[in-house]
């Protein structure tokens, strides 16, 4: 009997426990904003407000972000990510540039980026059919429709996530600009952005060096003979054929008839 009340006793105990940590209140997320200036949102550069955002955007577009935006002091950028079938992931970039009001040409430049995850969802759409009777009667047989929704949104608060943006904004500052500030020059392979391919490397020739050469006297020119004559040519006159040779015409034979003797009478 004693064994049976202790176990009900601690029974009570654990529900009393347990409802007094459900009863505690939570903190709340914005209880952690200290709204300290932690730099990790916003960068200073010694132009105008439009020659930065002007950077910016050109910042965003090397990295393959959509610029939705064509005010000069706001540039706005997406870029999709697709991480599986069913998960899709899109990265919000917005930039705001100010000018800091000191009479040169400094502004601040403030980045903000949300990131925006969806999921695939399906829902399934059931037909109803009509009976007399019983009336209308839904059925499992229809279609499904496959939609990305909306689950989780987020502001992305890595530091490093902005110091690689804000030093690849550097990049694309005007070089007059990052001369006079003395801003070194970042790898751009570190950042993201291809370099031009090196034109392939040519074999050194060396330069003929000068080697000292005997004076040499200039010779001394002869007279020369005046120039032959041509001989004029006499054209010769055209052969003649000589006349072919005829053959001699003989008299003809004459037929001598002998005398006949005389007789005395």
């Amino acid at each position: 009997m004693s064994t049976s009340f202790h176990l009900r006793g601690l029974a009570l105990a654990l529900v009393l426990a347990g409802a007094t940590g459900c009863s505690s209140p939570k903190t709340a997320i914005y209880e952690h904003e200290n709204f300290d200036d932690s730099g990790t949102f916003s960068r200073n550069y010694p132009v105008s407000d439009v020659a930065a955002c002007e950077a910016a955007r050109r910042a965003l577009l090397s990295q393959g972000y959509i610029i939705t935006s064509s005010d000069p002091k706001l540039v706005s950028g997406n870029k999709s990510f697709q991480q599986t079938g069913e998960t899709h992931l899109q990265i919000s970039f917005n930039v705001v540039c100010a000018e800091d009001g000191s009479g040169e040409h400094h502004a601040t430049m403030f980045a903000n980026a949300l990131q925006d995850r969806y999921a695939l969802k399906k829902v399934n759409n059931s037909a109803s059919l009509g009976v007399g009777v019983l009336g209308s009667v839904s059925m499992p047989i229809g279609s499904t429709d496959d939609s990305m929704v909306k689950v989780a949104s987020e502001t992305v608060s890595s530091p490093k996530f902005y110091e690689r943006y804000f030093a690849l904004v550097d990049v694309f500052l005007p070089q007059e600009v990052k001369a006079a500030e003395h801003i070194p020059e970042a790898p751009k392979a570190d950042l993201g952005v291809p370099e031009p391919k090196p034109a392939p490397a040519v074999d050194k020739v060396d330069a003929p060096q000068d080697v000292p050469t005997t004076p040499v006297a200039p010779a001394v020119s002869e007279p020369l003979a005046p120039p032959v004559e041509p001989v004029p040519i006499t054209p010769q006159p055209a052969p003649q054929e000589a006349p072919a040779p005829t053959t001699p015409v003989l008299p003809a034979p004459t037929e001598v008839i002998p005398a006949l003797p005389t007789t005395g009478q």
